[in-house]
């Protein structure tokens, strides 16, 4: 990816006049240019590596997958949330590793982590770079140096058992690399994040990542049966049986373990036929409480769609309102609006995926539910216009952050019965945080993954930039929302992950002994404390 944003030029996207008149209104926003500076500006640390250290390392992969040029500390040396940005592109590479190792398999991570914890030098498994919570960043506390450890090498021939429909996946293929392994199968693992293009199947498991279609297929921690671990302290290999009471599940232990206990190099994940028909559809609810029944409703009566995302009013103003004036989605905003009758509606996107008559009955099964809680059709134009551009999200934000706006997102789920209590609470939290500081937000939200017990919320903050307090102004928001999750008892993270930005509040959501458990872990595979230190675990 570009080192100073998301992705790369050929599909960066630019505003609508549309999108820019609803900014001035929204956030009285005034266009502020804020390029990143040069590539040979930016501040890097001091090389930490001693040259035995350097060799050992060579010697572990190969001279040629050692790198400590410029470009290859810089592009990793952040992730790629709003705080990352703001800092690359001021100039700010302080977290950038010494250098950025790339091992081909599983004996090569282990001598890498052999010698790293014989130099004491912490290491940071990295796949597509796309953490948002601080994940890929190096922390230099006690240890003589930092690398970045590379896992897009990782690249071993794909295994697929059909008659299981199981795939074995290597770490380091990214997700249009996995997806296309499978179709040529016909086959599909059906987890599309929006992070889909860059990330990897390491970096999903390691972050028990959810997709845009996982209320249909399931977030990434249900597609996993077995998987392999390289640690400090040894390698540890869960076969993919379909059920076991051979104890606690130690695959739920390493996934979601963001790279603090070792590195996954490969991860055997439930598969299925892919789909030979889907329906795209957006509806109007009268109000997102409604939408929200709807939802529930469906999800517990077993027939929820594959894809279901409602957006509550103000986002669903947003999305109309940043439409082109000759676009679908200007064009289902006017019957959105006509639908609503005076009301503030609420857009609703549903997709499902089978076979074409599986797909015609599931669709027609939840009709009745919608009708009830009273959506309207807006036709299939919307919702294909939504599939089709559901990546492009951070590349609009850069072209934001390009010109004085903050925007950045925050994620979080609960049960049903408090959705709505936590909906209001954590708006209420960013607009307040936000407009303390003197700059009015446009705060919208959407559920996008249903549970039977409940669901996810994922907002999104937009704001002038505070020019010179641009972290401090979203780090004061970030904090006001998360205390405001935790004070609900609802989880800190749905999909983000920990990484640093959410280890403060990890000890309020698992307790005092679960936290002292997790490190007891830590010590046992990582004695060293080398593997990605400061995430997951909070300092002390």
């Amino acid at each position: 990816m570009r080192w100073w944003g998301w992705g790369s030029d050929a599909h960066a996207t630019r505003w609508p006049p549309a999108a820019e008149r609803l900014l001035r209104d929204e956030i009285a926003w005034s266009p502020r240019a804020t390029p990143p500076v040069a590539l040979d500006d930016v501040a890097l640390p001091t090389q930490g590596l001693s040259a035995r250290a350097r060799e050992r390392l060579c010697d572990a992969v190969g001279d040629e997958h050692v790198r400590d040029d410029r470009l290859a500390r810089v592009s990793h040396a952040v992730g790629r949330s709003y705080t990352d940005l703001l800092r690359i592109r001021s100039g700010d590479g302080s977290t950038a590793p010494d250098a950025v190792v790339a091992p081909a398999d599983g004996p090569q991570v282990a001598a890498v982590l052999a010698a790293c914890a014989g130099e004491r030098i912490a290491v940071v498994p990295f796949g597509g770079g796309t953490s948002v919570v601080g994940g890929v960043e190096t922390v230099r506390d006690e240890v003589a140096g930092a690398i970045t450890l590379d896992t897009r090498r990782l690249t071993a021939p794909v295994g697929i058992d059909r008659a299981s429909l199981l795939a074995t996946l290597p770490a380091g293929l990214d997700g249009p690399a996995a997806e296309g392994a499978l179709r040529a199968h016909g086959l599909t693992l059906g987890h599309f994040p929006q992070s889909y293009e860059h990330a990897t199947v390491g970096g999903f498991v390691a972050t028990r990542s959810a997709g845009q279609n996982s209320t249909g297929y399931g977030r990434v921690d249900e597609l996993v049966r077995g998987l392999h671990l390289v640690a400090p302290a040894g390698e540890i290999d869960v076969a993919p049986v379909p059920a076991s009471a051979a104890g606690p599940a130690l695959r739920e232990l390493l996934v979601g373990s963001e790279g603090a206990l070792g590195v996954i190099t490969r991860a055997t994940l439930r598969v299925r036929r892919a789909p030979s028909a889907t329906r795209t559809q957006a509806w109007a609810f009268p109000s997102f409480a409604a939408g929200a029944e709807a939802f529930r409703e469906l999800v517990q009566a077993g027939r929820a769609p594959t894809i279901a995302r409602l957006s509550d009013e103000h986002e669903t103003r947003m999305t109309f309102g940043m439409a082109a004036s000759d676009s679908p989605g200007r064009h289902a905003g006017r019957l959105l609006l006509r639908a609503a009758a005076g009301r503030a509606p609420c857009l609703a996107i549903l997709a499902w995926e089978g076979d074409p008559r599986a797909v015609r009955l599931r669709a027609w099964a939840a009709l009745r539910t919608l009708r009830t809680h009273g959506a309207v059709p807006l036709g299939s134009e919307a919702g294909t216009r939504w599939r089709a551009g559901r990546f492009q999200g951070p590349y609009l934000r850069d072209a934001l952050l390009a010109r004085g706006v903050l925007v950045e997102t925050l994620e979080t789920a609960t049960t049903w019965s408090d959705l709505p209590a936590l909906h209001a609470a954590v708006g209420d939290a960013l607009r307040g945080a936000l407009s303390d500081r003197g700059t009015p937000p446009l705060v919208a939200c959407h559920v996008s993954h249903l549970y039977a017990t409940g669901a996810s919320l994922y907002f999104t903050a937009i704001a002038r930039q505070e020019p010179g307090a641009e972290l401090e102004q979203w780090r004061a928001a970030k904090e006001a929302a998360t205390e405001a999750i935790v004070a609900r008892r609802a989880t800190i993270t749905h999909h983000h992950a920990v990484g640093r930005a959410h280890a403060p509040w990890l000890e309020r959501e698992i307790g005092a002994t679960g936290l002292a458990a997790l490190r007891a872990v830590k010590e046992r595979l990582d004695p060293a404390g080398i593997m990605n230190p400061g995430k997951l675990l909070p300092a002390g």
